[in-house]
This record gives structure tokens, sequence and C-alpha cells, in this order.
């Protein structure tokens, strides 16, 4: 089974293509499962994310889709929601009915960690101390219960500033809150467009993610179509390598887990 569950859309004002492109090249690819996973609609940082006005529009486009190429593959519906702690996330959206959501951290108290234009911070700061930051958040995330999936877990080490600290340690608490909120970790491609030129998560943490028997799932978070499925040859040999045999997909927020 192929499935490729993190994507976006134009919707989001950061990606190209339009939403039938991805999908004919996702049915190309041979992809069973995919999932459009837009950036929520939130009070921050609107430029880069979904409208609530336009939360109708994406739905039913989704839906239309998955009738319209059902002999062919399954679409799923989703979104991708920032946790942030002193932000709320929307009602529409944590209620909304969708196939699964992804839970990911973008910002550290309003710092958007992952953005090139700030990445000064990194510099002037403690590095540890950005890490823990970072998955006391993933933790704090995972203890909210709202969420399928954890998006990116390590995305913190995008611009590759990397801790003094053993990343184990760092990310323990936070694995463990994951197993215990029974959650999902993607595997996620992106990483490897980066400059960190790596997988999400990496070795170290999805070593924990074994050893806890957490479920993983695939994502290529494709912003453009020809990122769709990037890699995925090399994603799924990289989770072989740790003992994986199963990846998670999703309906109406119930986790199925199916053969690599």
């Amino acid at each position: 089974m192929r499935v490729d569950l993190h994507n976006h859309t134009t919707l989001c004002n950061h990606a190209t293509g339009t939403m039938d492109e991805y999908i004919n090249k996702a049915i190309e690819l041979g992809i069973d499962e995919y999932g459009f996973s837009e950036h929520a609609p939130m009070d921050f940082d609107p430029k880069y994310r979904l409208d609530i006005s336009q939360k109708d529009y994406y739905e039913n486009e989704v839906k239309r889709l998955k009738e319209k190429y059902k002999n062919q593959i399954k679409i799923l519906l989703a979104y991708e929601v920032d946790f942030m702690q002193n932000v709320k996330m929307l009602d529409e959206i944590l209620n909304a009915k969708v196939d699964y959501l992804i839970g990911s951290v973008h910002f550290l108290d309003g710092w958007g960690f992952d953005n090139p234009e700030f990445i000064g911070k990194y510099e002037n700061n403690d590095i540890d101390k950005i890490w823990q930051d970072y998955f006391d958040t993933i933790q704090a995330m995972a203890k909210s219960k709202l969420f399928d999936v954890v998006g990116h877990i390590d995305l913190i080490k995008i611009f590759k500033f990397l801790p003094k600290k053993d990343i184990k340690s760092i990310a323990y608490g936070a694995i463990k809150e994951i197993k215990k909120s029974n959650m999902t970790i993607e595997i996620n491609a992106a990483g490897l467009r980066k400059p960190i030129k790596e997988i999400y998560p990496s070795k170290d943490i999805l070593e924990l993610v074994y050893e806890l028997d957490i479920p993983i799932t695939l994502s290529s978070d494709a912003h453009s179509v020809d990122q769709i499925g990037f890699m995925y040859e090399e994603v799924v040999s990289y989770v072989k390598s740790f003992g994986f045999t199963k990846i998670a997909t999703f309906d109406n927020r119930e986790r199925v887990l199916v053969n690599l």
C-alpha cells in the first residue's frame, strides 16, 4: 500500500498547481491513498494558510475529487493545524468532519523558526533551550489529544542548528506523550528538500518511535506537483531499516494499519 497523507493546495498561498494535477500525479505514481491536508485557518500568520471563508470551498473540492477519482485512488480530507500554546485554534477546524488532523509546531512564542527570514534567532539563543522548548511544545500538543498525526516531528532541525545535548533525551518526554495519546507520527520527506537534507524524523527519534511501538505514516508534504511522492522509495527503505512493516491511514478519524 502506498500512502501520501500530508499535501497542500494553492489555498495556502505558498503552493502551486491545481488539485486535479496533484491527483493525476499521485495516480501516475501508483499512490493508493492521497491526503489533502491544507494549513488550517487561525488568527495568526494568515498570509500562509487557508482563510476561514474558504473552508467550505476546500472541503467541497476535496469531496468532489473523491467522487471523480473514486475508481482510481482514495482521496482523504484533512487539515494541518498549527499548535501554539498562546493562540486559540478554531473550533470549526478541530470539530470538522475530516479523515484526520495533523498537529504541527511551526512557531515558538511567535517565532517562525522554519522561515529563513528569521534564521538569525538560532545564533543569538541557547540552541539546547530552543530544542527543549520545541519538544515541550510537541509534548503539550500531544497532551491536548486534539490530533491524529504529528507533523514533521523534528522540524526544528531544518537549518542544521543541532543541539549539544543528546537528541533522544530532549525528545523523550514528547515521544512518550505521543504514545500515551495514541497518535501517529508521520515520516515526512520534505526534510530532504531543506538545508538539513534529512527525512523527518532523524534516526535517533525514529529509534524511540519504533521502541515504543508508535504507528507511523508517510508523507511528502507537497507544495507543488513535482513534490508528490517525493523520494518515496528512499523513505520506505528508511523505515523498513528500523523494522517497520505497517503504516497508518485514516477514515473519519479512525486509524487503519496497512502493510508497507
